[in-house]
Protein backbone atom coordinates (compact mmCIF):
# COMPACT_ATOMS: atom_id res chain seq x y z
CA UNK A 1 0.00 0.00 0.00
CA UNK A 2 1.27 3.42 -0.52
CA UNK A 3 0.92 5.70 1.43
CA UNK A 4 1.92 9.90 0.78
CA UNK A 5 1.97 12.49 3.01
CA UNK A 6 -0.45 15.12 2.33
CA UNK A 7 0.09 19.16 3.47
CA UNK A 8 -2.57 21.54 3.45
CA UNK A 9 -1.35 24.41 0.32
CA UNK A 10 -0.46 28.04 0.53
CA UNK A 11 -1.53 29.60 -2.42
CA UNK A 12 -0.75 33.22 -3.82
CA UNK A 13 -3.50 35.23 -4.88
CA UNK A 14 -3.32 36.52 -8.52
CA UNK A 15 -4.29 39.79 -8.35
CA UNK A 16 -2.70 40.96 -5.18
CA UNK A 17 0.22 38.21 -4.33
CA UNK A 18 -1.37 37.72 -0.78
CA UNK A 19 -0.83 34.31 0.13
CA UNK A 20 -3.80 32.02 1.50
CA UNK A 21 -3.98 29.05 3.34
CA UNK A 22 -5.77 26.10 2.08
CA UNK A 23 -6.63 22.78 2.39
CA UNK A 24 -5.55 19.91 0.23
CA UNK A 25 -8.71 18.95 -1.57
CA UNK A 26 -7.65 15.57 -2.85
CA UNK A 27 -6.40 14.84 1.30
CA UNK A 28 -9.75 15.59 1.94
CA UNK A 29 -11.32 13.35 -1.16
CA UNK A 30 -9.07 10.74 0.17
CA UNK A 31 -10.27 10.73 3.54
CA UNK A 32 -13.52 9.87 2.36
CA UNK A 33 -12.30 6.56 1.07
CA UNK A 34 -11.33 3.41 3.06
CA UNK A 35 -13.43 4.50 6.03
CA UNK A 36 -12.41 0.79 7.12
CA UNK A 37 -9.13 2.46 8.81
CA UNK A 38 -10.83 4.38 11.45
CA UNK A 39 -8.90 7.75 11.88
CA UNK A 40 -6.24 6.61 9.99
CA UNK A 41 -6.06 8.91 6.86
CA UNK A 42 -3.56 9.78 4.08
CA UNK A 43 -1.92 12.90 6.47
CA UNK A 44 -0.08 9.91 8.48
CA UNK A 45 1.93 9.33 5.13
CA UNK A 46 4.93 6.67 5.56
CA UNK A 47 5.24 7.16 9.32
CA UNK A 48 2.39 5.50 10.69
CA UNK A 49 4.15 2.04 11.11
CA UNK A 50 7.56 3.99 12.85
CA UNK A 51 5.31 5.70 15.01
CA UNK A 52 3.36 2.36 16.19
CA UNK A 53 6.69 0.93 16.77
CA UNK A 54 7.80 3.77 18.99
CA UNK A 55 4.57 3.74 21.25
CA UNK A 56 5.10 -0.10 21.32
CA UNK A 57 8.74 0.48 23.01
CA UNK A 58 7.19 3.01 24.97
CA UNK A 59 4.23 0.66 26.06
CA UNK A 60 6.87 -1.89 27.06
CA UNK A 61 8.39 0.60 29.26
CA UNK A 62 5.16 1.44 30.93
CA UNK A 63 4.63 -1.76 31.82
CA UNK A 64 8.17 -2.41 33.18
CA UNK A 65 7.57 0.88 35.17
CA UNK A 66 4.04 -0.60 36.49
CA UNK A 67 5.38 -3.24 37.51
CA UNK A 68 8.67 -2.24 39.18
CA UNK A 69 7.05 0.41 40.94
CA UNK A 70 4.52 -2.60 42.40
CA UNK A 71 7.38 -4.71 43.34
CA UNK A 72 8.54 -1.32 45.24
CA UNK A 73 5.40 -0.33 46.82
CA UNK A 74 4.79 -4.21 48.31
CA UNK A 75 8.46 -4.77 49.31
CA UNK A 76 9.21 -1.01 50.58
CA UNK A 77 10.09 -1.48 54.81
CA UNK A 78 11.41 1.37 57.12
CA UNK A 79 10.66 4.15 59.02
CA UNK A 80 9.75 6.58 55.80
CA UNK A 81 8.46 3.50 53.87
CA UNK A 82 4.71 3.59 54.32
CA UNK A 83 4.19 7.15 52.74
CA UNK A 84 6.85 6.67 50.03
CA UNK A 85 5.23 3.22 49.43
CA UNK A 86 1.79 4.60 49.14
CA UNK A 87 3.36 7.29 46.58
CA UNK A 88 5.34 4.14 44.76
CA UNK A 89 1.65 2.80 44.20
CA UNK A 90 0.15 6.29 42.90
CA UNK A 91 2.82 6.36 40.31
CA UNK A 92 2.12 2.24 39.96
CA UNK A 93 -1.39 3.40 38.47
CA UNK A 94 -0.25 6.65 36.69
CA UNK A 95 2.05 4.22 35.11
CA UNK A 96 -1.13 2.30 34.23
CA UNK A 97 -2.99 4.71 33.33
CA UNK A 98 0.03 6.18 30.20
CA UNK A 99 0.22 2.29 29.07
CA UNK A 100 -3.12 2.33 28.62
CA UNK A 101 -3.51 5.54 26.70
CA UNK A 102 -0.27 4.64 24.56
CA UNK A 103 -2.20 1.02 23.55
CA UNK A 104 -5.36 3.06 22.92
CA UNK A 105 -3.34 4.88 20.67
CA UNK A 106 -1.94 2.32 18.98
CA UNK A 107 -5.05 0.92 18.11
CA UNK A 108 -6.34 3.79 16.76
CA UNK A 109 -3.20 4.16 14.43
CA UNK A 110 -4.48 0.65 13.29
CA UNK A 111 -1.72 -0.99 14.97
CA UNK A 112 -1.47 -4.02 17.60
CA UNK A 113 -0.17 -3.05 21.18
CA UNK A 114 2.26 -5.45 22.00
CA UNK A 115 1.72 -6.89 25.61
CA UNK A 116 3.93 -9.61 24.93
CA UNK A 117 5.15 -10.51 28.24
CA UNK A 118 8.34 -12.77 27.06
CA UNK A 119 9.49 -9.54 25.22
CA UNK A 120 8.74 -6.22 27.31
CA UNK A 121 12.04 -6.14 29.61
CA UNK A 122 13.81 -6.69 26.10
CA UNK A 123 11.82 -3.66 24.17
CA UNK A 124 11.37 -1.34 27.34
CA UNK A 125 13.77 1.85 28.03
CA UNK A 126 13.90 1.38 31.59
CA UNK A 127 14.62 -1.84 33.81
CA UNK A 128 13.28 -3.91 36.15
CA UNK A 129 14.78 -3.09 39.79
CA UNK A 130 13.94 -5.66 42.76
CA UNK A 131 16.10 -3.68 45.28
CA UNK A 132 14.58 -4.13 48.79
CA UNK A 133 16.43 -1.16 50.29
CA UNK A 134 14.37 1.69 50.64
CA UNK A 135 16.74 4.80 49.01
CA UNK A 136 18.15 1.86 46.46
CA UNK A 137 14.17 1.74 45.26
CA UNK A 138 14.31 5.31 45.35
CA UNK A 139 17.34 5.89 43.08
CA UNK A 140 16.39 3.04 40.49
CA UNK A 141 13.04 4.83 40.05
CA UNK A 142 14.58 7.76 39.53
CA UNK A 143 16.94 6.64 37.22
CA UNK A 144 13.62 5.16 35.02
CA UNK A 145 11.74 8.24 35.21
CA UNK A 146 14.90 10.37 33.50
CA UNK A 147 15.24 7.36 31.17
CA UNK A 148 11.62 7.66 30.28
CA UNK A 149 12.24 11.48 30.11
CA UNK A 150 14.99 11.26 27.58
CA UNK A 151 12.69 8.51 25.71
CA UNK A 152 9.71 10.51 25.36
CA UNK A 153 11.96 13.87 24.63
CA UNK A 154 12.97 12.00 21.58
CA UNK A 155 10.09 10.29 20.46
CA UNK A 156 8.06 13.73 20.64
CA UNK A 157 11.34 15.42 18.60
CA UNK A 158 11.62 12.54 16.27
CA UNK A 159 7.22 12.69 15.54
CA UNK A 160 7.31 16.65 15.27
CA UNK A 161 4.05 17.32 13.00
CA UNK A 162 3.98 14.03 11.81
CA UNK A 163 1.13 13.21 14.02
CA UNK A 164 -0.03 15.79 16.30
CA UNK A 165 -2.52 13.61 18.28
CA UNK A 166 -0.06 11.05 19.35
CA UNK A 167 2.51 14.35 20.00
CA UNK A 168 -0.23 15.42 22.56
CA UNK A 169 0.06 12.33 24.35
CA UNK A 170 3.33 11.75 24.38
CA UNK A 171 3.87 15.37 25.96
CA UNK A 172 1.19 15.15 28.52
CA UNK A 173 2.60 11.55 29.82
CA UNK A 174 6.50 13.54 29.54
CA UNK A 175 4.95 15.96 31.90
CA UNK A 176 3.45 13.29 34.37
CA UNK A 177 6.90 11.69 34.23
CA UNK A 178 8.89 14.59 34.88
CA UNK A 179 6.53 15.17 38.22
CA UNK A 180 7.69 11.79 39.31
CA UNK A 181 11.10 12.34 38.83
CA UNK A 182 10.76 15.81 40.92
CA UNK A 183 8.96 14.17 43.74
CA UNK A 184 12.15 10.64 43.61
CA UNK A 185 14.91 13.00 43.60
CA UNK A 186 12.76 15.04 46.62
CA UNK A 187 13.01 11.91 48.43
CA UNK A 188 16.62 11.27 47.82
CA UNK A 189 17.93 14.94 49.21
Amino acid sequence: MKTTKTTANVQRLPSSGEQRLRLDESALEAAKRSIEKGAVTPSYGPWREDIISLLNDALATEIVCTLRYKRHYFTAKGIASPAIADEFLVHANEETAHADMLAERIVQLGGEPDFAPTTLTDRSHADYDASLDLQAMIRANLVAERVAIEAYSQMITLIGDKDSTTRRILESILAQEQEHADELSDWLA
